[in-house]
């Protein structure tokens, strides 16, 4: 018998025992549906659209978004990821983030609706950074913002054209988003810090 620690598990696999449910996995379903509708409809349908996640919950989101874009419009609507690492302004304080690939969508970005996909808006920062980022890609007619969460706390003139959920929160508290796969089901708590 050895006295061997069990296998680490992954912070988002399971609720924290301090933590509150936000969002269960059928909420997340719907408020995703909700906003591929909210684009549709600001849009007016599908043409010229373009969906960039953010690395790293962003980009499968944008992917559920543009699945259920093709549900309803019966049309694929390209997919990229904008890393937005370099971009930073806190690269000073945490210079140990590993970068993730950029991958823009056959036609680019010039001339197109882009929305940006994130899971939580908080500061506003990397948002300001993915519009930099984006900005060295091409020039799109419009830059729009989806979020799955949006819990306040701005420090920058950014606001979400599409939400899912407006969660009122404490600073000293932390917004986790799990999504299916590697984090276990779909769920978003919200959890006290020290």
């Amino acid at each position: 018998m050895t006295d061997a620690a069990p296998p680490a598990a992954s912070p988002f696999s399971a609720p924290p025992p301090d933590g509150r449910e936000v969002l269960d996995p059928g909420d997340v379903a719907r408020a995703l549906t909700r906003i591929a509708h909210e684009i549709l409809e600001r849009n007016k349908g599908a043409g010229d659209l373009v969906l960039l996640g953010i690395p790293s919950r962003g980009v499968p989101l944008a992917h559920r978004i543009a699945d259920r874009i093709r549900a309803v419009e019966d049309v694929a609507v390209p997919v990229g990821a904008l890393d937005v690492t370099m971009y930073r302004d806190d690269l000073r304080r945490h210079p140990a983030r590993a970068p993730h690939p950029t991958e823009v969508p056959p036609g680019g970005v010039d001339g197109r609706t882009v929305v940006l996909v994130d899971d939580v808006l908080y500061s506003g920062r990397t948002v300001r950074a993915a519009l930099d980022a984006l900005n060295d890609l091409g020039r799109p007619a419009v830059v729009r913002l989806a979020v799955l969460v949006d819990r306040g706390h701005r420090e920058l003139p950014i606001r979400a054209d599409h939400v899912g959920k407006n969660l009122p929160s404490a600073t000293v508290e932390r917004v986790m988003v799990r999504l299916a796969g590697p984090d276990g089901p779909d769920g978003v708590e919200g959890v006290w810090i020290a």
